[in-house]
């Protein structure tokens, strides 16, 4: 059972600290970390002295950088409405309009020209629409590096951990936050390890890797885990294969993958500061007589050769939740879909299907470095895309692209009949020129290939490396590059892989048994009526009526009138029957009172509208108790002042007591879809114990992970808005 330690919300004095916490006692054993917990402890503030951060914990981050897009603009109105006048850290955010850069409307040139403007009154760093994808313009200028954390309002932040950077997306009030305090919660997923054993044969890619991980491990065996890459096979992977794999780990469910920090990354950062020092508009023979340029910001010598002396590793005996293992030497080039990243198959098995495509697409922040535009320059060069095909290319930015121009593979492209758009998301989004039309099919180097997502839910969609798109596009079905030998090919099947379960002792944390301070304000205990809700994966459209979701004059008292309504219309009314009841019953300072609702796994799943967990809150639910939660509806929760525990034990002793024929999935034994049995509950938060008082007088007393000062201040302030508006007031 996961540990939710946290820390304390306290004064912006601390947001400078990067260094690790220490024991105070010597004696005590030193605490294992993956060198992703490692990285978050680099970037938590306010550690207790001792605290060393684990998967579970809810910690305040105070992350390097920060970066939002198009959606920079409601991040702003978020800012305002929060009575933020400055930024607390201008250096810390960075703008990058890379989204709906083809539309040339009043509208959308009037919301870039704001943007562009609060980023020059606020001295923000600004990359206006041109210059490239945001998640590749940040890896390009340093903004993500090794061993540093960066955020981003955008679900490809994962890409940072192509470099060794652990990168992991926001929400818009988690962005608004940073720009006002410098700082936001973050819960340290759970860690899976993912082997590399052997070595690709020639034409196997990284997408290859990626798009064959989301098909052989589909159970959601990395669902909202942190993925740490390791094993042989790494080495053997170009910096360009990492960023895909980790840029669609995002589709493959984690909210991090992370690459080490080798001799192949690190020769790749020479490489890249060599050019940067190099970097002039004469011939590169006069090099030598000119000035040197001034030093780049974030990718410089002094920089560099402080991280070769300072790479952080994981510990030998550190602790994951799962480890998973690829033999990249029984790989083939595989293709993904149609219209799920779950599908994976076979290059060879599809090409024989002989499927054809009206539209192939070389884009986005996935597969679009120079290394594929080669690739499929390499395949097409002197041939031309078929008739009856439209072949769209973009760069990944626009250095990329003027590095493809240089040597000569962007003009093959065009001359083969690749149609280019300019470096932005574009069709992979569904926005602007190119997108799928009913009944069409489309092969695509992007990263997602969702029913509707690159245009008409009517159409099929699949994903595959450059090259495999590139010879698509030229012989008008899906098939491989003529320069692919078989011969080099292992047997056209599924990878080996396998799944390696931890032991207890390893994947069990060591801090199980630690309490938490409670903070002045916040309830030790919560108390009251248990309601059961025996269903998993029960999503935001059961909680609160997606009808309901726009209607912004909407009261938290309707709101409670209205939650859970698609799911049992009668919760409502009973909830606020118990709450009628409960009145008058002396509730102590120390001691919430309310309905306390219990419900299956993933709960909360589906959109980000915080009014599921607002409507909860309002018809007097103060905590909800799941197997998991959903990490969108988590972050909602936590925001807004509702209090999330996990308790899977408690979660099946109610299923096989209550729920139909013991399954969750068909409501309780007399058919009602919420269970009212006459149980209690009190929670103690800080102590991580759950008390149940079952109908015939027994007790059980269940360990779960504690609610640490980070979300219990939260609480105290009625949410992540009313802890900003504090901060802000307090450095007045």
């Amino acid at each position: 059972m996961r540990l939710l330690l946290s820390l304390g919300l306290r004064q912006a004095r601390h947001l400078s600290a990067r260094s690790f916490a220490t024991v105070s006692d010597a004696r005590v054993p030193r605490i294992p970390q993956t060198v992703i917990e490692k990285v978050v402890q680099k970037y938590a503030v306010d550690l207790p002295e001792g605290k060393v951060v684990k998967a579970g914990d809810y910690v305040m981050i105070s992350p390097e950088h920060v970066m939002t897009h198009d959606n920079t603009g409601p991040v702003i109105t978020k800012f305002k409405s929060l009575g933020a006048a400055r930024v607390n850290n201008p250096s810390q955010l960075v703008f990058t309009l890379d989204h709906d850069v083809q539309n040339r409307s009043e509208k959308n040139m009037l919301k870039y020209a704001s943007i562009e403007a609060f980023a020059r009154e606020h001295g923000i760093d600004f990359y206006p629409a041109g210059r490239g994808i945001g998640h590749q313009v940040l890896v390009e200028e340093g903004y993500a590096f090794p061993n540093a954390l960066t955020v981003a309002s955008d679900s490809h932040s994962n890409m940072y951990g192509g470099v060794g950077c652990v990168g992991t997306p926001i929400v818009r009030t988690d962005a608004a936050a940073l720009w006002a305090t410098g700082k936001t919660w973050w819960q340290v997923p759970r860690m899976v390890k993912v082997e590399f054993k052997g070595k690709l044969s020639p034409g196997v890619t990284g997408k290859d890797v990626i798009v064959a991980l989301c098909g052989v491990f589909n159970n959601d065996e990395v669902l909202n885990a942190a993925i740490e890459f390791t094993g042989e096979g790494v080495s053997a992977l170009t910096v360009d294969d990492r960023l895909t794999i980790a840029n669609m780990t995002t589709e493959w469910g984690a909210l991090a993958g992370v690459f080490p920090v080798d001799d192949t990354l690190l020769q790749w950062y020479e490489r890249a500061l060599k050019r940067l020092e190099l970097r002039t508009f004469a011939s590169p023979a006069l090099a030598s007589s000119i000035p040197p340029p001034p030093e780049h910001q974030r990718i410089n010598r002094r920089r560099l050769d402080e991280l070769r002396a300072n790479t952080m590793v994981s510990d030998p005996s550190a602790a994951y939740s799962s480890h998973l293992v690829l033999d990249l030497s029984t790989l083939v080039p595989h293709v993904s879909g149609p219209n799920s990243v779950k599908i994976s198959t076979p290059l060879p098995v599809l090409e024989s299907q002989h499927i054809p495509i009206q539209k192939a697409y070389l884009l986005s922040c996935t597969n679009a470095r120079l290394s594929d535009i080669s690739a499929a320059a390499d395949v097409i060069r002197g041939l031309k895309v078929a008739p009856g095909v439209q072949f769209y290319v973009a760069a990944a930015s626009s250095q990329v692209q003027q590095d493809a121009e240089q040597n000569g593979d962007w003009q093959a492209l065009i001359s083969a009949g690749a149609k280019p758009l300019p470096s932005g998301c574009g069709p992979c989004i569904g926005l602007g020129t190119g997108l799928l039309e009913d009944g069409e099919v489309g092969i695509s180097a992007t990263n997602r290939n969702y029913k509707g997502r690159m245009g008409s839910p009517k159409a099929q969609a699949y994903l595959a490396s450059p090259a495999v798109v590139a010879a698509s596009a030229v012989k008008g079905y899906i098939c491989s590059p003529d320069s692919l030998d078989p011969q080099t090919q292992p047997p056209a099947h599924a990878p080996t892989h396998a799944i390696i379960t931890p032991s207890a002792d390893t994947s069990a944390s060591s801090e199980s048994a630690q309490k938490e301070a409670v903070l002045p304000g916040f309830p030790s205990t919560f108390a009251g009526p248990l309601l059961f809700a025996p269903q998993d994966n029960l999503n935001t459209d059961a909680l609160y009526p997606g009808k309901y979701t726009y209607q912004d004059d909407i009261t938290l008292e309707r709101q409670a009138e209205v939650v859970m309504e698609n799911y049992d219309t009668t919760f409502a009314g009973l909830v606020a029957s118990i709450r009628n009841e409960q009145c008058g019953g002396g509730e102590s300072a120390d001691t919430k009172r309310g309905v306390v609702l219990v419900s299956g796994f993933n709960f909360g799943t589906g959109s980000s509208r915080e009014q599921a967990a607002t409507a909860l809150k309002s018809a007097g639910v103060p905590l909800v108790i799941a197997g998991s939660f959903g990490d969108i509806f988590k972050r909602n929760a936590i925001n807004n002042g509702l209090v999330c525990i996990e308790c899977p034990e408690l979660v099946a002793d109610l299923t096989r007591e209550y729920a139909k024929d013991g399954k969750r999935g068909a409501g309780g034994k007399k058919g009602e879809l919420t269970v009212n049995e006459g149980l209690s509950i009190d929670v103690r938060v800080a102590e991580g114990r759950v008390e149940v008082s079952w109908p015939d007088a027994s007790r059980k007393t269940y360990t779960v992970g504690v609610v640490g000062t980070s979300v219990q201040e939260l609480w105290v302030c009625g949410g992540l808005e009313g802890y900003v508006l504090k901060s802000i007031r307090a450095a007045a």
